[in-house]
């Protein structure tokens, strides 16, 4: 199988924060953004340890099976942990999201995409019309919005909007859901905090999708969240991917869209 993969990512501290509390990792095979838990003890430390352990554990240029990416996320989680002292508790426990996608093999020596995640940061699929979220978030406000006791329309305003119910380092054993797509069809993939998905809503951020080339996509959101009050940390990583006859062609179709959402203040755990 022939396959092109290329990819944008930046980084920003924002317009409010002093620490940028965000990590990322952007090479072949792996594509994962890291944020710290705001407001908790070593919010970057978190973040930036768990991916400086996924970096050496995925080795630039290798294609991981699934379970290698569980085992360097279980490494990440404990390295995280031991951020913390045995007796800290609520804010004093360092911890941080992990969403992304890592290119595997499978068993049948084929190729696939990974897409994993633990805690509120996203991963969507873009297909040059549609952006669907992939990931789903692990939050209080998403368990609500679960059980049908608020509406989406409720849910930037509640109280607990930035309350998170997993995260590396909150516990000895992390859960990590995990989804494997084909690696037939070309992709596009969009990795981000909520520092993003939190300023520009998903209509507005297809928009930007529509108009931008891989190599200046994620630039242009974050740019794009800045500009709207950029009121947290906020990373970005666009992700394309052309498999087969699609590998060497330059062009794709991209369509577009528009608005803007709210809000934020410091991540923090269920407790």
């Amino acid at each position: 199988m022939s396959a092109r993969v290329a990819s944008n990512a930046r980084t920003d501290v924002g317009r409010v924060r002093k620490v940028n509390e965000d990590s990322l990792l952007a090479r072949t095979p792996a594509f994962l953004v890291a944020d710290g838990m705001g407001g908790h003890a070593r919010g970057d430390a978190a973040s930036q340890t768990a991916v400086h352990v996924l970096d050496e554990a995925i080795g630039e240029g290798t294609t991981p099976t699934a379970d290698d990416v569980l085992a360097a996320v279980r490494r990440a989680n404990t390295a995280v942990r031991q951020l913390s002292d045995v007796d800290d508790t609520g804010v004093a426990v360092a911890g941080t999201t992990l969403s992304g996608v890592v290119r595997v093999r499978t068993e049948a020596d084929g190729e696939a995409w990974m897409v994993l995640n633990v805690g509120d940061s996203r991963v969507y699929d873009w297909d040059g019309r549609t952006l669907s979220q992939l990931s789903i978030d692990h939050s209080a406000v998403q368990e609500l919005l679960d059980a049908g006791v608020i509406g989406a329309e409720d849910a930037a305003a509640h109280p607990d909007r930035n309350v998170i119910t997993r995260a590396l380092g909150a516990e000895d054993d992390v859960d990590v859901d995990v989804w494997i797509l084909p690696a037939g069809s070309s992709r596009r993939f969009l990795v981000c905090s909520d520092g993003l998905c939190k300023e520009l809503d998903d209509e507005r951020i297809a928009h930007i999708l529509a108009d931008s080339p891989t190599e200046t996509a994620a630039d242009a959101l974050v740019d794009a969240a800045l500009e709207a009050g950029g009121r947290d940390n906020v990373s970005v990583i666009v992700v394309d991917s052309r498999e087969g006859d699609d590998a060497d062609d330059p062009n794709q179709t991209r369509d577009r869209a528009e608005p803007v959402r709210e809000f934020l203040e410091d991540t923090r755990p269920r407790g």
